[in-house]
């Protein structure tokens, strides 16, 4: 009788190993420089590969879903794609909020997720789950990475990297690499000499195996001269939406050159005369005098304002376009006009080059200009509401106090609506998750914005939203620059007194009120912490942790339903006030 022998899977590991080491180099080439590990043992082949990868940088979290958003903030502040290495199980789905994400704005995140081989997906196996296509449409690309086999070429490997990277080049979002590596996971190593004997040539130089080319006419963009020359004879309005880094001083000039009044949301990184229009276009006055406007200019989509979007929705334009990078449709109320899928400085540039070659319409220059005063007695009207320690007034003040050359995180929920009510930004590069538009993750987005840009920043945020994130405060323990975390405590979900939610069910179902503060936890983290009685003291907290190197959290405690029911008071008093 023969007796059957098992064949030798002392190299599997070291096969493992070797396919990992493919994929992160192959990454490497094409342009991945910062990798986010969480602790896993499936996960060994990928993390030892990027550990032993010399021109990648490594950051570490303990908190899958924390380091989803932190690879999502160094995307976002990078400009770059950014690998995320996790074990298999609920590890994997611990991502999928940040993947959302950056689905939604176009982040490059790439996700190497460690799974069981096939052979032990759902029969019982320990910290098995399907993990195939866990992210559905969340995700540019998937492929599903199997066993690592000395059958399978390694160029099929790097070709299969290739082309969803390319993807990712042209559509922007997540790419998803579910990796199945069998134990042993540890090992001695082999020499795969003659299996990578076909990718010699590769692995002799620094280019991707793959290369693609794209010829496309919207490489730079065509403006049509023809409908210019109508244009410049029409009253318009310019909309400053989520523009990247620098982008707002290019569609400022056009702005001005039309003489067309620019409306800035948060997230644009600049501010204009005409803040405040969340509140000022809920005066009839306001709100009919901007509905002179025959065209509309939008650079960026994802707009603060709800009131700013019934307004675009219930406009009768003649011309519409709104200009974003993305693909896609961006606008809500689906109005017709025209999608112009390019960068907006080099679209802007372009259009006011052109719009120099035809003269505009003198009268309609500075048409809008009574708003500018209308904005300037709302604010009069406002400072009697930001007298005292206050969310308010923070958002009103905090502007004031915070450096030129410091960058701005801005949080969900309520916050981010108070500045767009009542703040003035400065012109200055400005972050936020405004594309699901949740308060999850926001610690650990802004973590990694602070990593990659190395810059003085203001992280401003609510108090359930640092709850549902505490945990990457640890993140922040080692920052290299000034990073001050501003929390306004108002003792659960202040956004909900806005709301036209259940009275009776308010607390126990929408606000939650948690009755907790974050002194502790600042210290749990090795972190600084104010509480300030007064707006002064409020100042010299910021002033002093925005001074020297490291996190700072200052929680700004405020009653519950302050804010609502000052805020209730101040729009009545705008609708009925005489602003223009």
């Amino acid at each position: 009788m023969t007796q059957f022998l098992m064949p030798s899977t002392a190299y599997r590991a070291a096969l493992n190993q070797c396919w990992a080491g493919l994929m992160l180099e192959e990454l490497s080439r094409l342009g991945v420089r910062d990798v986010c590990i969480a602790p896993g043992s499936r996960s060994t082949p990928l993390t030892l590969a990027a550990a032993n990868h010399p021109n990648l940088t490594l950051h570490t979290h303990f908190d899958e879903r924390g380091l989803g958003f932190l690879a999502l903030g160094l995307a976002k502040a990078s400009d770059s794609p950014v690998a995320v290495i996790v074990t298999s199980g609920t590890a994997v789905a611990n991502l999928l909020p940040a993947v959302a994400e950056a689905g939604l704005i176009g982040e490059k995140l790439v996700l190497l997720t460690s799974d069981r081989p096939t052979e032990l997906i759902a029969c019982g196996a320990n910290q098995a789950i399907v993990q195939a296509g866990i992210f559905s449409s969340h995700v540019t690309a998937y492929h599903d990475i199997p066993t690592p086999s000395l059958d399978v070429p390694a160029a099929w490997l790097l070709t299969t990297m290739d082309e969803a990277m390319h993807q990712q080049r042209l559509l922007g979002g997540a790419v998803h690499f579910n990796c199945h590596y069998p134990e042993p996971l540890y090992g001695e190593e082999y020499a795969f000499d003659g299996y990578l004997a076909p990718v010699s040539q590769w692995q002799a130089d620094t280019a991707p195996y793959l290369a693609f080319q794209s010829v496309s006419s919207a490489a730079q963009p065509r403006l049509d001269l023809g409908l210019w020359p109508a244009i410049t004879q029409e009253r318009g309005v310019i909309i400053a939406g989520k523009l990247a880094p620098h982008e707002f001083a290019a569609v400022e000039a056009l702005a001005q050159y039309l003489g067309w009044p620019l409306l800035a949301d948060p997230q644009s990184g600049g501010t204009t005369a005409y803040q405040g229009f969340d509140v000022w276009l809920q005066n009839a006055d306001c709100q009919q005098h901007l509905s002179q406007a025959d065209t509309l200019l939008q650079f960026g989509a994802r707009i603060v304002s709800k009131r700013l979007g019934q307004f675009i929705a219930a406009t009768d334009w003649s011309h519409y376009w709104l200009i974003d990078p993305s693909i896609g449709r961006l606008d809500a109320s689906h109005r017709r006009g025209m999608r112009i899928q390019a960068n907006v400085k080099d679209w802007s540039e372009q259009a006011l080059a052109t719009c120099e070659q035809f003269s505009v319409e003198p009268s309609h220059q500075g048409w809008a200009k009574a708003l500018e005063g209308a904005s300037m007695r709302y604010r009069q009207l406002l400072q009697s509401h930001t007298e005292q320690l206050c969310e308010l007034s923070i958002a009103d003040r905090l502007p004031i106090w915070v450096p030129a050359d410091t960058e701005w995180f801005l949080g969900n929920s309520l916050i981010v609506r108070l500045l767009d009510m009542c703040g003035s930004l400065p012109t200055a590069v400005t972050f936020a998750n405004r594309g699901a538009s949740g308060i999850d993750g926001l610690i650990a987005t802004a973590a990694g914005v602070q990593r990659a840009r190395q810059a003085p920043l203001v992280v401003l945020l609510g108090d359930t939203s640092l709850l549902y994130d505490l945990n990457s405060l640890a993140l922040l323990r080692e920052a290299s620059t000034p990073i001050v975390v501003l929390v306004t405590n108002n003792d659960g979900g202040g956004i909900f007194d806005l709301l036209p939610v259940p009275n009776v069910q308010r607390d126990d179902f929408y606000r939650m009120p948690h009755g907790l503060d974050f002194q502790h936890a600042a210290a749990m983290f090795g972190l600084g912490y104010a509480c300030p009685q007064s707006l002064s003291q409020a100042e010299d907290a910021v002033r002093l942790g925005l001074a020297h190197a490291g996190a700072t959290l200052i929680e700004v405690k405020t009653p519950a339903g302050e804010a609502g029911e000052t805020l209730k008071a101040l729009f009545a008093e705008v609708k009925n006030a005489a602003l223009l």
